[in-house]
């Protein structure tokens, strides 16, 4: 009998068609095999043959052990096979790993059934599910659960798992000193009975929101732990499914700490930790809400240190901080908690006063202010005064706003700069008239060069020896569209403010030796020109090569520059002003010192630089031929002057008398509307073919 027969043979001694086959035939999803006294295949069903690979033909007729049982089962198959077939131990249901076509592993849930066919033979039915989906998906749930474990020690939040009434039913900590209590404490308790009172109020309260409401809840709260005050965020989000709470505590003490400082730099200057403008300006609209409301007044003090800036430039910026410190103690010293102190930026204060009184008014903190002040401040073992200038502007009568009564004010501190430094002044409507033409003044001349709008005049000087035309001093005009013409006494200052007097002046010094190369060769005379130069521009590091580089292009002598200074720029001491004068004479230019006797210690400052020229003031001009005490003082100017080599120009002179006495008193030179006001480079020109 070939193979086939006895396959057949066996199939027909023990398979029935029963409607239990048909529903296992019908059914692909699970593995059922039959199996015959001797452990062989008699059915094998569309479910087995995708489960295990093999087909119908090939499985039927072997045994379970060459089919799908790995090797160290099969004994243990074998005996539990017979064991149930001889004395009726049933075989137990059970997860096992079995194997397919290909050797490889196949995971099954696997049920056993044995009865005895219509031959009186016993046949065994296997029941195989396939598990592999379901080991797959354990295997993900335990890698997620260790995946879950591991990122639950590497965060330091808290995991609270709570009740919908929030009661805590299980917690999550890497660090148990992270617990406001112990876990015994409140495990099993209501969350809102465990934290203080405020606390606990803020999460009854977030937590009946998060019952309503789908998207997770956050707030932010303090406690005070061991290590001290504490700071938390809380995010709570409700799984209405399980109808639990999950909740997440994180520890933002120090993202809190970050904040306050970011805080405090945004709003507190960092040098004298008073409020900045920012913060200042703020707290004057808050002033303003309440003295409205109150029907009371209030006030607004700039302050200026004075000649803090040559301090600075002098003594150097440690020395001028420490100053602008003590500065600040002062300040807060002198007024009331309610009332604020702030600093604008550089040298600049601000005070804000509330709820002024009869009593209590802005005229007289500001003379407590500057009486505080003119005690010296002790810095470094030096001792250093340093007077204020106080503007004063009143709520309501000066202004509504925050911003017009800072302005006010400050225009105020300006005319007390003016009215010579070391007092207040109260804001007029007039002192807001002279500020608008200043600000128009700086508003207009952003762009005035480029615009050509600037053009230099000459005013001749003259040799008093014999009245004949030496040179010329090179006086800036402005002539703008808008404000009309502009005096230098105007527009220089401002200029000199906001750094604008340095192009400027790199504008004067190549228009007046481009014009005294024509001048020279027009003549053919050996004319001057004197510059003024002021404080800003020494500062400005081009200065000496702007020069050079001029007077080469122009094609003069250096000896015919001449450049003017006032006192002023010397008062500093400034080692970068000392370099550029000494670099000024080993050039060979003239160096003059111009407006001789309005200072504070100009003979000092012959004695230290060399001069070449002297200019006497017009305010001593003016009153030589009126008083005795002014043409003493010019006579002995002369004659010192003399003794020290230097050459004297008289400026001003408008007078014959004037021009009389100054030669007389033996003076070099002059210059003053009596021989000539300034004028247009082609007027000088023909001035000096008269006088020549």
């Amino acid at each position: 009998m070939n193979s086939k027969k006895a396959v057949s043979a066996l199939s027909h001694k023990y398979i029935i068609n029963d409607p239990l086959h048909q529903i296992f035939d019908a059914v692909s999803a699970i593995s059922v095999q039959g199996y015959d006294e001797n452990r062989r295949v008699i059915y094998w069903n569309e479910g087995s043959e995708l489960l295990y690979g093999f087909t119908k033909e090939e499985a039927t007729g072997q045994q379970i052990e060459d089919l799908i049982i790995p090797k160290p089962m099969c004994e243990f198959v074998i005996a539990a096979h017979t064991n149930w077939i001889k004395n009726g131990v049933e075989i137990p249901a059970a997860e096992l790993t079995l194997l397919d076509k290909q050797g490889n592993d196949v995971c099954v849930y696997s049920s056993h059934v044995l009865f005895t066919n219509q031959y009186n033979n016993k046949q065994m039915y296997c029941i195989d599910i396939d598990l592999t989906d379901v080991i797959h998906a354990q295997a993900q749930a335990t890698f997620k659960d260790q995946m879950l474990e591991t990122i639950f020690k590497a965060i330091p939040d808290l995991f609270f798992l709570m009740e919908s009434d929030g009661t805590i039913v299980d917690y999550h900590a890497s660090n148990i000193s992270d617990l406001y209590v112990s876990p015994e404490k409140f495990i099993g308790k209501n969350m809102t009975d465990v934290l203080p009172e405020d606390v606990a109020r803020k999460f009854h309260n977030h937590i009946a929101k998060a019952l309503k409401q789908t998207e997770m809840i956050s707030f932010e709260y303090d406690l005070i732990l061991p290590r001290g005050l504490s700071f938390f965020e809380a995010r709570i989000n409700y799984l209405s499914k399980y109808q639990q709470l999950v909740v997440i505590i994180r520890d933002i003490t120090e993202q809190h700490k970050n904040a306050e400082l970011i805080r405090h730099q945004a709003y507190f200057d960092c040098l004298t930790l008073l409020p900045n403008r920012f913060l200042a300006l703020d707290r004057l609209t808050q002033i303003l809400i309440e003295a409205d409301r109150n029907t009371e007044q209030a006030a607004v003090l700039f302050l200026d240190l004075d000649d803090f800036k040559k301090v600075n430039d002098s003594l150097g910026h440690e020395i001028g901080d420490k100053l602008l410190i003590e500065s600040a103690k002062r300040l807060q010293n002198v007024l009331r908690k309610e009332d604020t102190v702030g600093r604008l930026g550089g040298d600049e204060f601000i005070i804000l006063l509330r709820g002024l009184t009869e009593h209590y008014n802005a005229l007289a903190v500001a003379e407590v202010l500057l009486k505080t002040f003119r005690e010296p401040f002790n810095i470094d073992g030096r001792e250093l005064i340093l007077t204020l200038s106080i503007g004063i502007a009143l709520y309501p009568e000066n202004g509504l706003g925050a911003s017009d009564l800072l302005r006010n004010a400050d225009t105020a501190m300006y005319q007390a700069k003016a009215l010579g430094r070391n007092t207040h002044s109260f804001f007029t409507k007039e002192m807001n008239t002279v500020m608008q033409r200043r600000f128009a003044i700086e508003e207009q001349m952003h762009g005035a060069l480029e615009r050509q709008e600037f053009e230099l005049y000459y005013q001749a000087q003259f040799d008093l020896s014999n009245d004949k035309m030496v040179g010329a001093e090179a006086l800036l005009r402005w002539h703008n569209p808008v404000l009309g013409n502009v005096t230098p006494d105007e527009f220089i200052p401002i200029a000199e403010h906001t750094g604008l007097i340095v192009p400027i002046g790199q504008f004067v010094i190549r228009q007046a030796l481009t014009f005294l190369s024509v001048w020279q060769g027009k003549g053919n005379k050996k004319y001057t020109m004197a510059v003024n130069l002021s404080p800003r521009q020494f500062r400005d590091e081009g200065l000496l090569s702007l020069i050079q580089n001029t007077v080469n292009e122009a094609g003069i002598d250096f000896e015919d520059f001449e450049l003017e200074i006032t006192e002023g720029v010397l008062m500093g001491g400034q080692s970068y002003i000392k370099d550029a004068l000494h670099e000024i004479n080993k050039l060979g230019i003239k160096l003059s010192m111009d407006d001789f006797g309005t200072g504070y210690s100009s003979l000092s400052y012959l004695r230290q630089y060399h001069f070449d020229i002297l200019k006497i003031d017009r305010s001593f001009i003016h009153g030589i031929t009126l008083n005795k005490s002014d043409c003493d003082l010019v006579k002995a100017t002369i004659a010192m002057s003399h003794s020290l080599g230097l050459l004297v120009v008289a400026e001003g002179v408008e007078t014959k008398e004037q021009h009389t006495l100054l030669r007389e008193l033996g003076c070099d030179f002059v210059q003053g509307f009596y021989l000539s006001k300034p004028v247009p480079a082609k007027q000088i020109m023909n001035l000096s073919s008269y006088f020549n």
